[in-house]
């Protein structure tokens, strides 16, 4: 596999609109589309979230691709794989991701998180093996989470509009938007081969998918899925962009939306 600089033709459109771009372009289309759909917005039970009813739609399309085809393979592989194997599958592709980390944060101000992170990068790509191992932590350099959505809502930007995308997911039109950014920052952007950038792409997915095995069980006893995910999702990322300084309040938001939820059926 070759690496090479995006300055061919065409580059960056590809890398813009062959992956991360996707999301925000469908989330794009989805508010000019929606913008004057005053039924639909009456319908919405939540300001955050003026589209809910095609949002549902979509969560729903989803839902059942999850159902059908993902958790299960999810759980085959967990079954199937030894955990070292999978710590160093997930090590891997956490390190791939971290020069997202590190850029937002110096664009956030924190340099000495970014000098930490670019230590962690580092130590791990080399005597970690391009991050199968995590030598960095055994030294004491500490893990941190920030990309381009956090960075915007760090300079003031506004979250906008919650959407469900379909195939890919929640987002909002700021974290839609930045994941365009967070895409041109991960190494997997800069191979030439369409189809490796995929592949890594979806594997990447997939792993993250893996990760969220535990979850499935809390999830599934809320009384509302849809409004359950979408209060932890906004919350998550509120959390994130102020560093945990959230109102109390605001974190009680989940647990009300929840209050519904039916008990685990045996």
């Amino acid at each position: 596999m070759k690496l090479t600089k995006m300055s061919q033709p065409g580059d960056f459109a590809t890398r813009a609109f062959g992956n991360a771009g996707i999301r925000v372009i469908v989330s794009c289309a989805m508010f000019v589309v929606l913008a004057g759909c005053a039924t639909t917005t009456a319908l919405a039970s939540d300001p955050r979230d003026p589209f809910e009813p095609l949002n549902r739609v979509s969560y729903a399309v989803n839902d059942g691709i999850d159902r059908a085809v993902l958790r299960p393979a999810a759980r085959a592989y967990h079954w199937v794989t030894p955990h070292f194997v999978q710590k160093g599958v997930s090590n891997a592709f956490a390190n791939a991701k971290y020069p997202v980390t590190l850029v937002n944060n110096a664009l956030q101000g924190k340099f000495g998180a970014a000098l930490n992170d670019t230590g962690r990068f580092v130590l791990n790509s080399t005597l970690g093996l391009c991050g199968i191992f995590d030598p960095a932590s055994d030294v004491g350099l500490g893990v941190n989470d920030e990309d381009f959505g956090q960075t915007f809502g760090k300079w003031g930007v506004g979250t906008g509009p919650y959407f469900v995308v379909p195939f890919f997911g929640p987002t909002t039109l700021r974290d839609g938007i930045g994941s365009v950014a967070d895409d041109f920052t991960e190494p997997r952007s800069y191979f030439e081969d369409d189809s490796t950038r995929w592949t890594l792409w979806t594997a990447g997915n997939f792993e993250r998918r893996v990760r969220l095995l535990d979850s499935d069980a809390v999830i599934d006893r809320a009384g509302d899925r849809y409004a359950f995910l979408r209060s932890v999702y906004l919350q998550r990322r509120e959390y994130q962009v102020r560093d945990g300084n959230v109102p109390a309040e605001n974190l009680e938001d989940a647990m009300l939306e929840s209050e519904d939820a039916e008990p685990l059926k045996p």
